[in-house]
């Protein structure tokens, strides 16, 4: 394998992996503060994706020009919006009436959601069922340096997620409420003692995570220039698969996570033969091993019972 080859590869790969990361830090957000199994993210994922695809015609009927700086923010608002509504939602009307039940019974739910999601989608969308060639939005040709071949739009989903990942960092870390999401994720009774609103934690981390795969769904379709309506089960396996691997409950290691599997991925698509039909394949066979050897994830905490 050249050098070439290879620094080709690892552009590819984080690409990817920075697209799971996203996908993986959603989850963990909700399990970590809300203790909740999400299963109907991957779905945001590919919502969020059709939302970038239809929302194109308005902006440019409003006199946005495709290809514009301002286009593709007002696409990126939409799509932070769409995610966001979403997890508020389904905090509102499925998480919260569910506060209390068996996980079983919340994970059920979850699961409902996603199928009712990808299938109004396909019904609803104008040709829905059939995959959707997704627009550049940037006029911008790719750039070979060294035979190295640099699409603008993996330039631009780095440096989105960075971006994104970032301001998370920052909400987390250095905020008020990122003190409140932290207290409440490590005792949520204590944290209502404490005079912390735990409802208004619960919307907003739902909010946050959703709106990060939704953006997601957008990396996805300008990296592949073609999204579907079932494109979501797969994206929340794997975001799930990275969760658990990073450790569920840590948002760091849910980053971490993500681009493992991203670069193992790709070692396994350009390295064995036909390695792409084993590409989703590793995914379940990480989770099972992480399962198996290091139940916590690389960056989770033993949990111990107390007798």
């Amino acid at each position: 394998m050249t050098i070439e080859l290879i620094v080709q590869q690892i552009l590819n790969a984080l690409g990817l992996g920075i697209m799971y990361a996203l996908i993986a830090v959603g989850f963990t957000l909700f399990f970590g503060v809300i203790e909740v199994v999400n299963f109907a993210h991957g779905e945001v994922f590919m919502l969020g994706a059709f939302v970038a695809l239809l929302s194109g015609g308005i902006l440019t009927s409003i006199g946005l020009t495709m290809g514009s700086v301002p286009y593709f923010l007002g696409i990126l608002v939409l799509v932070l919006l769409t995610g966001s509504i979403f997890g508020i939602l389904l905090e509102r009307f499925i998480v919260r009436p569910m506060r209390g039940a068996p996980d079983i019974m919340t994970l059920l739910i979850t699961l409902g959601a996603s199928i009712i999601t990808r299938e109004a989608v396909m019904l609803f969308v104008p040709n829905g069922r059939n995959p959707q060639p997704f627009p550049k939005l940037f006029d911008v040709d790719s750039i070979n340096i060294g035979g190295v071949l640099i699409k603008p739009e993996t330039i631009l989903c780095i440096i989105l997620s960075a971006v994104l990942i970032s301001g998370l960092y920052y909400i987390i870390e250095k905020t008020t409420f990122g003190r409140y999401i932290r207290a409440t994720a490590q005792d949520r009774e204590a944290a209502m003692m404490m005079g912390i609103n735990v409802k208004k934690v619960f919307i907003i981390t739902l909010a946050l995570g959703s709106a990060l795969g939704a953006v997601a769904g957008l990396m996805n379709g300008l990296s592949y220039g073609i999204i579907k309506f079932n494109m979501g089960f797969a994206a929340g396996i794997k975001g799930f698969a990275a969760a658990v691997v990073g450790g569920l409950g840590n948002v760091y290691g849910a980053i971490a996570g993500g681009m493992l599997l991203g670069f193992l991925e790709i070692f396994v698509v350009s390295t064995v033969p036909d390695g792409s039909s084993y590409q989703d394949l590793i995914s379940f066979v990480i989770v099972i091993l992480c399962l198996v050897f290091r139940p916590a994830g690389i960056f989770g905490e033993r949990a111990y019972e107390k007798v």
